[in-house]
């Protein structure tokens, strides 16, 4: 028999046009000979929904669009829909099972995530009982996504007779995120002895990207079949004597997979928002280059606007490299010289800091007007300010409230110095759009006389070394220490990370890829006096 994987993009709240798609992906399966056809988890109301899903109202308008779209399928064709459900005052995150406008089954998620990015405890209700459907000859046992990672509700649907398990996901993507998919449905088929078809959502939401990448195991665990990654599609599978197959798409290396979550993540926040195109501030530097190399490849050159705002301190070849990125790239390129501004606003200063060294004050007030002009062009032409700060930076404060921190999505936002660099190098791999020397120069942020990143942070292979462990690995001081990192300088990192938590509050959201990311990942309390021991 034939199965459909509608391995698609639905956006949260947008019932009736993911309705539409739903049955648009119908029709196609139905027209290649499947039986069978499964959507992602929430599919008909995008995930996550968050406290959407806290509505009355939500649950009566997912039910009104579902019994539509059930009128509407293709006769014959086997649809597996994921949707919110209210029964007797509780709410599910379910997958009703359709087929000629008849419900064969319903199916309610059993284990609800409530760690890291997810907080499926707050909104929904735990489900206790199988659903095993039969389609093309073959019974089926349906769960949800984060019910694959425990023993219990596949062998549950074995003890109700299905002979191969289908999986609905809305698994969010972080580095190394496949080998776990893959090493969890190894262990899941094991076990059962059975198939699995493991469907994933692909889109982004927000903080979130959703790779796709589904595929299917044997009964062993063996991986036979394995769909694109961050692209949409449907894609079919053939289940033979309990053997699936299909295509076979190998997975992207690390800076690969990267690259193309935050050229999804950038594509779907301004589309799925509505914002005309990207405004970037254009520094001369990496961290605005690959920014704009990001924004380029999601949108389209066209819907790009890169705008160089010169200080004082701007050195001539971040001039010159600024523009030949741009040049590269094709995106438009504007020159707004900020001194004139800076002069003014030293000289309306000027009695109030009398007698005063000049320090950081300076500093940001710079960035600070550089990010005025770029909300301005914003509000004026309707395009998304795209703030270019990394991880690196984001832990340590490293940057400026209400100056570069100003805009509306932070692209780079989990992705650490290091990274950056990497990340730059894998786009050149492909066209060589960077000029080397904004790869090669010392980062700075041309803010002072002579100034390079160095001067107040460690080199940032030692700073992202200790980064790591600290926020993802939440490793102790004294453990990072005992691991041969140098102790002033991890102490220098710990309390940079513990004293900047007020400005992270503060940041727009920014793409995850991570397994702990600033944002929905990482919440710690502002006012905190805890201070890890270094003993």
């Amino acid at each position: 028999m034939r199965i459909a994987l509608a391995q698609f993009n639905p956006i949260v709240g947008d019932l009736e046009g993911n309705a539409g798609r739903i049955a648009e992906l119908a029709d196609q399966a139905a027209v290649a000979g499947a039986a069978l056809l499964l959507t992602p988890e929430l599919a008909l109301c995008g995930y996550p929904p968050e406290d959407l899903a806290l509505r009355d109202d939500f649950y009566q308008e997912n039910a009104r669009v579902l019994a539509g779209l059930a009128r509407h399928l293709p006769q014959g064709l086997t649809v597996v829909v994921g949707h919110p459900l209210m029964e007797a005052g509780r709410r599910y995150n379910a997958a009703t099972v359709l087929r000629d406008g008849q419900i064969l089954g319903i199916y309610r998620k059993q284990q609800l995530p409530n760690y890291s990015v997810f907080d499926e405890v707050r909104t929904f209700s735990p489900g206790s009982a199988p659903c095993v459907f039969e389609a093309g000859g073959v019974r089926f046992g349906l769960v949800i996504c984060e019910d694959l990672w425990f023993p219990g509700p596949v062998a549950q649907a074995k003890a109700a007779g299905a002979e191969a398990i289908v999986v609905l996901n809305a698994s969010p993507f972080h580095i190394g995120k496949q080998t776990e998919r893959h090493a969890v449905a190894h262990a899941r088929a094991f076990e059962a002895g059975l198939p699995i078809l493991y469907l994933n959502l692909v889109g982004g939401q927000d903080e979130l990207i959703f790779d796709g990448g589904s595929f299917a195991v044997d009964a062993r665990g063996e991986v036979t079949a394995q769909c694109p990654a961050f692209e949409q599609g449907l894609y079919l599978m053939a289940l033979n004597a309990g053997v699936p197959a299909g295509e076979w798409h190998d997975w992207p290396n690390l800076e690969a997979s990267v690259y193309q979550a935050l050229v999804l993540g950038v594509r779907d926040y301004i589309g799925k928002n509505g914002f005309a195109g990207a405004l970037v501030g254009l520094s001369g530097g990496i961290d605005s280059a690959l920014t704009v190399a990001v924004a380029a490849d999601a949108l389209g050159p066209e819907r790009v606007h890169a705008v160089m705002m010169p200080s004082r301190y701007t050195a001539d070849i971040s001039l010159q490299d600024a523009e030949q990125l741009a040049k590269n790239l094709g995106v438009k390129y504007s020159v707004q010289p900020i001194a004139p501004m800076f002069e003014a606003f030293l000289a309306e200063l000027a009695d109030d800091f009398a007698g005063r060294p000049a320090d950081t004050t300076e500093e940001n007030i710079q960035a600070r007007i550089r990010g005025v002009i770029l909300m301005a062009l914003s509000n004026k032409f309707g395009q998304l300010v795209l703030t270019t700060g990394n991880k690196s930076e984001m832990a340590t404060g490293y940057a400026t409230l209400y100056g570069d921190m100003a805009g509306g999505y932070a692209v780079l936002k989990d992705i650490s110095k290091t990274l950056v660099w990497a990340l730059a190098r894998y786009r050149n791999s492909l066209a060589p759009v960077i000029p080397e020397r904004i790869i090669t120069r010392p980062p700075s942020a041309e803010l002072k006389p002579n100034q390079v990143d160095q001067d107040s942070l460690p080199p940032y292979d030692i700073l992202d070394a200790i980064m790591e462990r600290y926020v993802e690995l939440d490793r102790s001081p004294a453990e990072i220490v005992a691991e041969g990192f140098d102790e002033p300088t991890v102490r220098q990192v710990v309390r940079l990370i513990d004293a900047s938590e007020y400005k992270r509050r503060q940041a727009p959201p920014g793409i995850r890829v991570t397994r702990r990311g600033f944002g929905r990942d990482r919440r710690y309390p502002i006012t905190n006096k805890y201070r890890a021991p270094f003993r």
